[in-house]
């Protein structure tokens, strides 16, 4: 089973996406964390989502190569989030052809899986470069990753509702 939550920084989809593996998995599952970039805000971030999962998860961090740590585990596997790792692909100078081969050998593995993504594409066009480039990437791989999952989930509010 695969399975995306997609909405807005903020919106609650990480937490919708934690009560939702917690309840799909018999075992503790996987928290596979891809923030690498630490400043004392982004600091914070973790902090409050280390907090938020307790020991509910076993967390493994991966910033870039997350098929080959996804295919290391045993049980199904959280990752959060896939926005973070497209950040990270565009720092380490990855191109979209990459990050889409690598989803789709992610797709392949027989691993429940549950995605988190931001919704980035609602906004204004961005003014800079690399930015229309996250924003496009971010839209292209989360139609990918929505067309192969089983399950698609968008969150406003704190509030997941079905879409597929």
């Amino acid at each position: 089973m695969k399975t995306l939550f997609i909405g807005g920084i903020k919106s609650g989809k990480s937490r919708s996406a934690e009560n939702y593996i917690k309840q799909l998995s018999k075992t503790k599952p996987v928290y596979l964390a891809t923030t690498e970039f630490i400043d004392d805000e982004m600091q914070e971030r973790i902090a409050q989502h280390q907090q938020q999962r307790k020991s509910d998860f076993i967390t493994v961090e991966e910033a870039i190569n997350l098929r080959e740590k996804i295919a290391l585990q045993e049980g199904a596997v959280l990752v959060e989030c896939l926005s973070m790792w497209i950040n990270n692909m565009l720092y380490h100078e990855k191109n979209y052809t990459e990050m889409e081969a690598e989803i789709a050998t992610i797709m392949e593995l027989k691993q429940d899986i549950v995605f988190v993504i931001n919704d980035v594409g609602c906004g204004i066009i961005p003014e800079n470069k690399l930015a229309r480039q996250f924003v496009d990437i971010s839209g292209k791989l989360a139609q990918l990753v929505a067309q192969k999952c089983d399950e698609v989930y968008h969150v406003v509010a704190g509030i997941s509702t079905q879409i597929k």
